[in-house]
């Protein structure tokens, strides 16, 4: 199964003023990312830059564009408009210590 890398960057309904578990629905976007995590879709993630603005980067096994773009859609900081998907695109990993990638 492919890999992806996801690029997200804070949204209009982001408050620059909050800090990122400060956020509305902090705990149910947690409580959405964290099975995606245990059920192998999203491999890594996590905050990227120097904080100034809020962007994040996930690297996820998914067969498709279109099926991350589904499953992230579900999550409540893209529904409440906190997060917005700038960027997807398949990575081809030529070094790894992954026995299967």
């Amino acid at each position: 199964m492919p890999y992806y890398v996801v690029i997200s960057d804070q949204g209009p309904a982001w408050i620059d003023s909050l800090p990122m578990r400060e956020q509305e629905d902090w705990a149910g976007h947690a409580a959405f990312m964290n099975p995606l995590a245990e059920d192998g879709f999203v491999v890594l993630g996590g905050p990227i830059g120097d904080g100034t603005r809020h962007r994040a980067r996930l690297i996820v096994r998914s067969n498709s564009e279109q099926d991350i773009r589904d499953r992230l859609a579900r999550d409540p900081w893209a529904q409440l408009g906190l997060l917005v998907i700038e960027s997807i695109e398949e990575w081809e990993v030529l070094l790894s210590n992954e026995p299967d990638s």
